[in-house]
């Protein structure tokens, strides 16, 4: 059997599991300090492994909150932004903060149409010398077709700025759209430092404890990722515990349901889509600080409210959230939450009840009303603002493409037929969500920790995408920029998707993660035919090709 360890960093508590084969075998939760994140993994890991033989632990996966919380606290590095947009679009439409602008265009092809201004460079460099800025990166529209430009702005700037660290958009991300790649380029910059830091002392503390086991980062995407190979794209880590969440519902229910997933936490409650076992992803990736990026992640909804959210009565009007102004009273706080509510109706054991009672009795005499009565006061409130953020996400997820090609391919209409709860508060409050939704309550066993079981059991997921430019007889990869040779002028769109998978495997078996290689799917592909006169002299080919989100193979729902 494989022993397998899985640590999610929620908002209030982190959660850690030891999965031996399809059991869980053993828990642990440690109280969240957002400004200790290294300390509270060490701490749920420290008391997960007492007693145990560590030689046996077969993989460590981690859910961060790291690279989420820098983002959110404005703590990121700050990073110098070049664009190359070339003509026909406005950079300062981007909402990608204040940037510098070169002169200079490569079309759709990868063709130059407009050559570099030197001196516009090398006056640009003074200006990011002069501020202190240390960090640069260089954008280009269209530079995953054609790198050349990026490349000739680094190699000034870094004569002008010795010791900086510059990133080219094209080593980022391979797909079309400017502003996505733009703003991808700058997170990760801004992030890539901390999370390397993290990252070592990570592996250092391994170390001490004897645990050789390798270690995996879950991605926005539910997939896993060694974490030396996410030292490059830190910002996928992004919402990790949202992914790991619909993991955990995936590894604790029958496999090919139709689920809504709520994870209620302290802080927060995700919303999510299961269709048909397959969780359903943004086509827009992350949105990341008001940012559209091009990091995979799953349609997620987080809602500013959950089990320590605090409950306030002004003017005779009672409100939950969104702020959480630490625990529960009934575990020590300083004011009444639903977890006191729950508490005092007999719904949890958590927590002391007569401080919970004292806590909806000061929400009673400000509502002229008993305690249990501001209780069920407060649950509504909490379930009624979780129930219409549902109803109001089916509305956006009835705009994603991979949901209506569900609907076509299943020839139904999909309405929430299960609410699947996970999360610490979810066996009190989810049955109430799914009564006002009229449809039918699920908490499995575990739900408490199907975060960390999400994280420990999920396998890995990669991504390639190729373009191929058959008149100049060249192909690349958008995620390691791996270029070569191809002689086929009127390559088959089956040819670039074979070239593809040869390519996706090799890029698995360099990263460690070659096992599920051969379950990758093209997910999308198109061909765009070159005419010049009468006569077609080329073709441009996109494939783009994954590895799925799923469990691995070990794991069985029991």
């Amino acid at each position: 059997m494989k022993m397998l360890i899985g640590i999610d960093v929620g908002g209030t508590t982190t959660d850690a599991v030891l999965v031996d084969g399809s059991r869980v075998e053993k828990t642990a939760y440690v109280p969240t300090d957002h400004n200790d994140l290294l300390g509270c993994l060490l701490g749920a890991l420290d008391e997960l492994v007492r007693g145990v033989d560590v030689s046996k632990i077969e993989r460590v996966v981690l859910s961060t909150t790291l690279i989420t919380n820098m983002i959110a606290e404005k703590k990121t590095d700050p990073v110098a932004l070049v664009l190359i947009p070339g003509p026909g679009t406005n950079p300062q439409d981007y909402n990608l903060g204040q940037s510098i602008i070169l002169d200079g265009a490569i079309d759709f092809r990868g063709k130059e149409i407009d050559r570099l201004n030197e001196s516009q460079i090398k006056d640009a460099a003074a200006r990011i010398k002069e501020s202190g800025v240390s960090r640069v990166a260089v954008v280009g529209k269209f530079s995953q077709r054609n790198p050349a430009h990026e490349e000739k702005v680094s190699q000034i700037m870094s004569q002008i700025l010795p010791g900086s660290k510059i990133e080219l958009g094209h080593r980022v991300s391979g797909h079309l759209n400017f502003p996505r790649r733009a703003a991808t380029t700058k997170l990760t910059l801004a992030t890539k430092e901390s999370y390397a830091r993290f990252a070592l002392a990570i592996s250092r503390a391994l170390e001490e404890r004897r645990i050789t086991a390798p270690v995996y980062i879950l991605k926005a995407d539910g997939g896993t990722l060694p974490l030396e190979g996410s030292l490059q794209m830190p910002v996928e880590t992004i919402f990790s515990g949202p992914a790991a969440s619909i993991m955990g519902v995936m590894a604790l229910t029958p496999p090919g349901q139709t689920s809504v997933v709520v994870d209620i936490g302290g802080t927060t409650t995700d919303l999510a889509l299961i269709l048909s076992g397959s969780p359903l992803l943004s086509s827009k990736g992350a949105r990341v600080d008001s940012m559209l990026t091009h990091v995979r992640a799953f349609a997620v909804r987080s809602v500013a409210i959950g089990g320590d959210s605090a409950v306030d009565v002004a003017e005779d009007c009672l409100t939950v959230g969104p702020q959480r102004n630490g625990s529960p009273f009934c575990l020590g706080g300083t004011g009444p939450t639903p977890t006191d509510a729950l508490r005092v109706l007999g719904r949890s054991s958590v927590g002391d009840l007569e401080r919970a009672k004292e806590a909806m009795a000061g929400v009673a005499s400000r509502m002229n009303c008993t305690a249990e009565k501001a209780a069920e006061m407060v649950l509504d409130s909490v379930v009624e603002k979780i129930a219409s953020q549902v109803n109001e996400m089916f509305r956006e997820w009835e705009q994603e493409p991979a949901y209506r090609i569900w609907e076509i391919m299943k020839k139904e209409k999909l309405e929430a037929q299960n609410v699947v709860g996970v999360g610490g508060a979810a066996p009190a409050l989810v049955p109430l969500i799914a009564s006002r939704l009229k449809v039918a309550s699920i908490v499995p066993e575990h739900a408490a920790v199907a975060n960390a079981i999400g994280a420990a059991v999920a396998r890995p997921t990669i991504t390639l995408n190729l373009h191929i430019d058959t008149e100049r007889g060249e192909y690349v990869t958008a995620e390691d920029g791996t270029m070569g040779k191809v002689n086929e002028k009127q390559m088959s769109l089956a040819q670039a998707e074979q070239l593809a998978r040869r390519l996706l495997v090799e890029r698995a078996g360099r990263l460690g993660i070659e096992e599920y290689a051969a379950e990758a799917l093209v997910t999308s592909s198109e061909v765009f035919n070159m005419i010049r006169g009468w006569s077609t002299v080329g073709k441009l080919l996109d494939v783009r090709m994954e590895i799925p989100a799923g469990l691995l193979s070990s794991w069985r729902c029991t």
